[in-house]
């Protein structure tokens, strides 16, 4: 069960109900690859910010908040709009000063995805 703030429910019955058949194994597939290919994205963020690689950076938050605010992870998907607004303003400090928090959010959505799959 979602605690209503990091994963909005309704974001999470939507992708449940793309399922073909109602089943659970759709999302789960949804649920893997969110967090096989997040982290990739955030390591090439991570990375495009020591670089000072702006453009770069700014994908991979763009990236990230649209598949975040998919699985209805708002908090982590305003976190990623904020670093992609930065990386658009050339503002590589800002948004590596976000990258702490963003982390943090990250760690717990990816918590809260695995339960709520597990979950059913």
């Amino acid at each position: 069960m979602t605690d209503g703030h990091t994963l909005n429910p309704a974001a999470i019955q939507a992708l449940r109900d793309l399922s073909p058949d109602g089943g659970q194994e759709f999302f789960q597939e949804l649920v893997a690859i969110y967090l096989a290919d997040t982290p990739k994205h955030l390591a090439q963020l991570e990375d495009a910010l020591n670089r000072q690689d702006a453009a770069v950076a700014r994908r991979a938050a763009h990236t990230m908040k649209g598949s975040s605010g998919n699985f209805g992870a708002e908090e982590l998907a305003k976190l990623a709009h904020e670093i992609e607004k930065a990386c658009k303003s050339s503002n590589v400090a800002a948004a590596t000063a976000l990258l702490p928090e963003f982390r943090k959010q990250f760690a717990t959505v990816v918590a809260a995805l695995k339960q709520v799959a597990a979950d059913g």
